[in-house]
């Protein structure tokens, strides 16, 4: 079964920066698209951004600029750097497989001064 951990989130200023990890088991990694989403209270869950297996990434346009995917397929982890945080940045952040499997239980971003 795939296990998804995310880790890394926290409170943070505006304008500051936060670097999750997702660590996962049970799928062969190296070859396996993967993806960030993120639901705000209320909201509907949103994906974030996406990397293939060869490490080509892609950005929904709210995070454009701002955040960075990367991956090490040796370590089976994933990484979101995300800087210049905005309030509305905050969240509970995900990561998956594509396609989904089990969610992990995320991990949460607040972005307020």
């Amino acid at each position: 079964q795939v296990q998804l951990v995310e880790s890394g989130g926290g409170l943070v200023q505006p304008g500051g920066s936060l670097r999750l990890s997702c660590s996962v088991s049970g799928t062969r990694f190296s070859i396996t698209d993967m993806g960030w989403y993120r639901q705000a209270p209320g909201k509907q869950r949103e994906l974030v951004a996406t990397i293939t297996s060869e490490r080509h990434a892609n950005y929904a346009n709210s995070v454009k600029g701002r955040f960075t995917l990367s991956r090490d397929n040796a370590k089976n982890t994933m990484w979101l750097e995300m800087n210049n945080l905005k309030p509305e940045d905050t969240a509970v952040y995900y990561c998956n497989a594509f396609p989904n499997v089990n969610w992990g239980q995320g991990t949460q971003v607040t972005v307020s001064s």
